[in-house]
């Protein structure tokens, strides 16, 4: 059996290596599958390099598409483009997307256009706000699905508000997690903790990419003079996003207390997050490493299409408005923040039973 796995990202590849892993491992039992890892190049970062895939395990990717920057339809138009003749040239039995960015949805939608079975890892999760494209991406591509790898009882009950038959729906986890569990051991402290002689749980964590958050400069500006005035003189590491590094420039915008860095590698970041006192954030999938590595969080978001995190985990939504940062600062240096435990089936071996269930469907 043949099998295409498509990233576009660095996030996607976080959540491919897994089950990259998984499936070497069901070659080692004797099953009869391949795999073609595809980069769509939606994402150009100087830090994908050899040494980015050695820290994940994975090799290279077999193809690159190599759509590079432009608006939302301009890149799903170049990897539709250059999907399709991935596709015609490389004859597949099986399409695997992950997650939620441009790539899953265009692949997606090509896959389908050629008669080929699609499955969906990360099914099923909805923030129910179609003003995120993240949403639309994630409802196209489940509305053409064949099977779906869920990460939560939440998301089989959204598909099967949406009408999906519950055969094709499988719970089995989190690979995210499932990459995240494999890479502790290997965790790198960045130079940044020297330099700035930081100490086991003596710091914070902030991360700020979403419009919502970082593309009005006067927001922008008191989110940060917030956080900085009820930190109680904790540090503040910020590895600023591409996005939100072109506002502060562009606004002049430094805040003393914060210690700005480039976005750091895998293993350096999540160094920082496991050994921090909290984390701020309005990221999705930080919210799931926090939850299982017990660190709380606070997410600059009015919504989740993870409420695991915060039903069960150590997240809790706090929305866009700065006013509302002051009083879950206090909570937290009060030491009053909720324990929070691991969501069902995060035990990193999501992708096992993903590669598992194929074998299973397809006889391998």
């Amino acid at each position: 059996m043949h099998i295409t796995l498509i990233a576009g990202t660095r996030p996607n590849f976080v959540k491919i290596a897994p089950i990259i892993h998984a499936i070497k491992k069901a070659q080692k039992e004797g099953a009869a599958i391949v795999y073609r890892l595809v980069h769509t190049g939606q994402h150009y970062d100087r830090s994908m390099s050899g040494s980015f895939f050695e820290d994940l395990n994975i090799p290279e990717p077999d193809s690159n598409l190599e759509v590079g920057s432009g608006t939302q339809a301009e890149q799903t138009a170049a990897i539709m483009i250059g999907f399709e003749k991935e596709l015609s040239q490389f004859p597949t039995d099986l399409v695997i997307v992950v997650g939620d960015v441009t790539s899953t949805m265009a692949c997606a939608l090509v896959t389908k256009k050629m008669n080929l079975p699609l499955a969906h890892v990360e099914g099923g999760i909805r923030s129910f706000d179609l003003s995120m494209p993240e949403e639309i991406n994630r409802k196209v591509t489940d509305s053409i699905t064949d099977l779906f790898f869920t990460t939560s009882r939440f998301a089989n009950e959204n598909l099967q508000k949406e009408g999906i038959d519950s055969s094709k729906i499988h719970f089995v986890g989190n690979v995210m997690i499932d990459t995240l569990l494999a890479q502790l051991d290997n965790l790198r402290e960045p130079a940044l903790f020297k330099e700035n002689d930081l100490g086991n749980q003596k710091y914070l964590v902030l991360t700020l990419h979403r419009p919502a958050n970082v593309d009005d400069p006067e927001n922008l500006k008191k989110l940060l003079l917030t956080i900085q005035q009820h930190s109680h003189n904790c540090p503040v590491i910020f590895p600023v996003h591409p996005r939100t590094k072109k506002v502060m420039q562009e606004n002049n915008m430094v805040v003393p207390q914060l210690i700005t860095t480039e976005p750091l590698s895998y293993a350096e970041f999540n160094y920082l997050v496991k050994h921090s006192f909290g984390v701020i954030t309005d990221s999705g999938g930080i919210t799931e490493e926090t939850t299982v590595l017990g660190i709380p969080c606070m997410t600059l978001r009015a919504n989740t299409e993870r409420p695991e995190t915060c039903v069960v985990g150590t997240n809790e939504l706090i929305g866009t408005d700065p006013a509302n940062l002051s009083p879950a600062l206090e909570k937290l240096f009060a030491g009053s923040w909720k324990k929070g435990t691991i969501p069902e089936l995060w035990d990193g071996k999501a992708a096992e039973r993903i590669i598992t269930q194929i074998r299973t469907i397809y006889a391998i």
